[in-house]
């Protein structure tokens, strides 16, 4: 049980997602500095001087800081945005490396005895009969 756990760890999508989720949690912690600490001043400014973080209202006893929902939404908009652009590029390179005409041929088949033969042969190799 212990070599099919090592086996199933050790398989190239398990590590491939390994890796992806400690990029991606990089990832965020940079589009959340981006989003709070450059994006939101600026639209606080264009907003006439507001600031998201401060931005909530009290219910009996507990406080709803929606100001904090505002910037996580901008937050995930921001990181969808970007996901959707590197998407769309390497779909772009898949269909170009997709529409690369194919090679010419090299060897066709002899009409009589069936085996491939050199493009440029007049006669076969393997029967001796001349080709067309």
């Amino acid at each position: 049980m212990l070599k099919e756990f090592k086996d199933f760890i050790m398989r190239g999508n398990v590590l491939d997602l390994a890796v992806a989720v400690i990029i991606g949690g990089a990832f965020k912690a940079i589009i959340s500095s981006l989003v709070a600490d450059i994006l939101m001043p600026l639209i606080g400014i264009v907003m006439g001087g507001v600031n998201f973080a401060e931005l909530s209202f009290a219910v009996g006893e507990a406080v709803v800081t929606y100001g904090m929902f505002i910037q996580a939404v901008i937050d995930f908009l921001v990181i969808a945005f970007v996901i959707f652009l590197l998407i769309k590029n390497i779909e772009k390179t898949k269909k170009e490396e997709a529409a690369a005409p194919p090679a010419e041929p090299t060897t066709k088949e002899c009409g009589f005895c069936f085996t491939d033969i050199s493009i440029k042969a007049t006669r076969c190799p393997n029967c001796t009969s001349e080709l067309k």
